[in-house]
């Protein structure tokens, strides 16, 4: 049902019209006639009809109640972002995870739900933890309504807290472990069976650079992938599993490199995860010959793009590799042509910017 306006000489009439099927044929049936157009408007007995029909819905009324001032506006409340990943953070363990872990210690605020909103913040906001303390008075968060910015900054120190020396076992060279790490190796326990493993995993970094006085403990100069060399940065690692679920990530000092990375994290996967094989997923930058003798000393598989035809001998070891690429078209490079070091393949690699997969 809807109005349509209908001229007839030089007057426009204003109708009432409704839709209806007839003989599998759309009909238009006119309810009424309300009048001229023009006199309706001028008189606002079209103003006061519609005022009148507003009564019934319930949507319109509410609205001419604020135009008219009958009613205060009131602070809108945003509902689905907390329903939603609370429901999520639920299933995936968390609660349950940070009650254990916090059993011995005694906080005047729950961290769980500190930690909470700031990841929900991050999701849908790229600001600080301050921006944080006013972005969340519009949703409505369970629990978090009386937390203040001093405990979102206790909640983050709290994560980056150092295991006591006892728990420094699969430590990386570069930095300590941290309560981080054990909430980590909780959430993939709380989701092994006894088919789970890390067949294959991938790992890369980047950087994040601070400003103003950030970075005191891993802020450092180092090679930047977001062009500011003048700015301290640390180097961020991540680990997915095969399905993209992130498995773990690491902080590390800004002069941190990442051929230096490698070795240290698939040490950690094995000692953390209690896993057996596994093959590592990354790229050239963080290959190098003598990081492929350390994975072959450890017998750990990976695909990988080495950068030079020293790399790719070394990756042979005792099998043979499968060079792919515009110019090789996926020849197979026997054992004997990469001992020999053939010029004409082992180069076209490097040229060409072709792959190698050890097999």
């Amino acid at each position: 049902m809807f109005a349509r306006v209908k001229k007839t000489g030089s007057y426009q009439y204003l109708q009432i019209v409704h839709n209806e099927r007839v003989d599998g044929k759309v009909r238009q049936r006119v309810i009424a006639t309300l009048g001229r157009l023009d006199f309706l408007q001028s008189t606002g007995e079209l103003d006061a009809l519609l005022e009148s029909c507003a009564r019934f819905a319930e949507h319109t009324a509410v609205l001419n109640a604020v135009r008219k001032g009958d009613v205060t506006p009131a602070q809108s409340i945003r509902i689905g972002p907390a329903l939603v990943f609370d429901r999520l953070w639920h299933d995936l363990g968390f609660p349950k995870i940070f009650q254990q872990l916090l059993q011995k210690r005694r906080f005047e605020f729950s961290i769980e739900r500190a930690v909470f909103l700031t990841v929900l913040h991050r999701l849908f906001v790229s600001g600080s933890d301050r921006a944080c303390e006013y972005w969340k008075q519009s949703y409505a968060i369970t629990d978090a309504d009386d937390l203040e910015l001093h405990q979102m900054y206790r909640a983050m120190a709290y994560l980056g807290d150092e295991l006591p020396k006892e728990q420094q076992t699969d430590a990386t060279p570069f930095v300590a472990r941290c309560n981080k790490d054990l909430i980590e190796e909780a959430l993939f326990q709380q989701r092994r069976d006894l088919f789970t493993g890390l067949d294959l995993v991938f790992f890369d970094t980047t950087s994040i650079y601070f400003e103003g006085q950030g970075g005191v403990q891993v802020g450092q100069h180092g090679y930047s992938k977001d062009h500011r060399p003048d700015l301290k940065q640390m180097v961020v690692g991540v680990v997915l599993d095969a399905t993209g679920r992130p498995i773990c990530c690491e902080l590390w000092p800004g002069n941190t490199t990442d051929v230096s990375t490698l070795i240290p994290i698939v040490d950690r996967l094995r000692s953390r995860f209690a896993i057996g094989s596994v093959c590592v997923v990354a790229d050239r930058g963080m290959i190098s010959a003598a990081t492929i003798q350390k994975l072959k000393e450890r017998s750990i598989h990976f695909i990988s793009a080495p950068g030079c035809a020293t790399c790719v001998r070394t990756a042979c070891g005792g099998c043979g590799i499968e060079v792919q690429g515009p110019a090789l078209g996926g020849k197979r490079v026997s054992q004997h042509e990469v001992d020999t070091g053939d010029a004409s393949d082992l180069s076209q690699v490097r040229r060409d910017d072709s792959w190698a997969r050890v097999l």
